[in-house]
C-alpha cells in the first residue's frame, strides 16, 4: 500500500512467511518454524552453559540463568502453587526461557519477527498447558472427582447447576487455552506492527534526508517502542507461565 510516499506492506505479506527449506515437503521451514527451533536450542544452551559453570559465587551466563531460576521459583512456583509446585520449577522455567527467547526475536535486527505472533507457537503452548493441568488433576483426585470438582461449585443450590455447569465446562476446558494462546499471540503480533509501522516511517524519512530520521517524532517512538516490546516479551511470557502454575496448582487441589 502506498500513502504519502512511504510504503507499507500488506499486512498478507508480514503474515506470510514463505517455506525457506525443503519446500513442498511434508518438512517445510519457515522463518517462524526456525526461530521456534533456535528459541529451543539457546533455552537448552542456557540451561546447560549455567549448570557447566557450577561456581559458588555466579557470574555471567551462571549468574543471569540463577536470577532467573530464583524469580521463577519465588514469584511464581511459591507464591502462585506453594511448597507442593517446586517439582514443577524445572518445566516452568523452561517454559518461560522458551517463550521470552521466541518473543525477543521481534527485536533482533534482521530478524524482527516474534515466533509467538504465529498462532502456530501460542496455541501448541496452550494445549500442553492443558493436556498437562487436565492430566496433573486426574493423577491428583482421579478421574472422577477431577471432573467433579471442576465442572460443579460447591454450596450452589441443585435448580441453578444447569447453568452453571456448562459455564464451568466452558471457562475450565475450553476458554482457559483460548485465552492463554490469544493473549500471548495478539499482543505480540500488535507489538510488531507497530514497530514494523515505525520501522517503514523512519526508513522512508532516511531516504528522503538522512536529517528527518533522526527527528524526534520517528525515531523517539521507534526507540521507545523497541523498549516496550523487550519489556512486552518479558512480561508476556511471565503472565503464560504463572497462568500455567495457577491452572496446575488448581487441578493439584482437591477443592473446586
Amino acid at each position: 500500500m502506498l500513502f504519502a510516499g512511504i510504503n507499507f506492506p500488506p499486512i498478507s505479506d508480514v503474515l506470510n512467511w514463505r517455506s525457506i527449506a525443503f519446500n513442498g515437503s511434508p518438512f517445510a521451514l519457515n522463518k517462524v518454524g526456525l526461530i521456534t527451533l533456535v528459541a529451543a536450542a539457546l533455552t537448552l544452551l542456557l540451561f546447560f552453559a549455567a549448570g557447566k559453570q557450577g561456581k559458588l559465587v555466579p557470574s555471567g551466563v551462571q549468574n543471569f540463568v540463577e536470577s532467573i531460576v530464583d524469580f521463577i521459583h519465588n514469584s511464581i512456583v511459591m507464591d502462585v502453587m506453594g511448597q507442593e509446585g517446586v517439582p514443577w520449577a524445572p518445566y516452568l522455567t523452561g517454559l518461560f526461557f522458551f517463550i521470552f527467547i521466541c518473543n525477543i526475536f521481534e527485536v533482533i535486527p534482521f530478524i524482527q519477527m516474534p515466533a509467538t505472533a504465529r498462532m502456530s507457537v501460542p496455541a501448541p503452548l496452550a494445549l500442553m498447558v492443558w493436556v498437562t493441568f487436565i492430566v496433573v488433576g486426574i493423577r491428583a483426585q482421579g478421574v472422577r472427582h477431577y471432573f467433579k470438582n471442576a465442572i460443579i461449585p460447591q454450596g450452589v443450590p441443585g435448580a441453578l447447576l444447569i447453568l452453571l455447569v456448562p459455564l464451568e465446562i466452558l471457562s475450565n476446558f475450553i476458554v482457559r487455552p483460548f485465552a492463554l494462546a490469544v493473549r500471548l499471540f495478539g499482543n505480540m503480533l500488535a507489538g510488531h506492527l507497530l514497530l514494523l509501522t515505525f520501522a517503514v516511517i523512519s526508513e522512508a524519512m532516511f531516504v528522503k534526508s538522512v536529517g528527518l530520521a533522526i527527528l524526534p517524532l520517528p525515531f523517539a517512538m521507534l526507540t521507545a517502542l523497541t523498549g516496550y516490546e523487550i519489556f512486552v516479551s518479558a512480561l508476556q511470557a511471565f503472565i503464560f507461565t504463572i497462568l500455567s502454575a495457577l491452572y496446575i496448582s488448581e487441578a493439584m487441589k482437591s477443592a473446586h
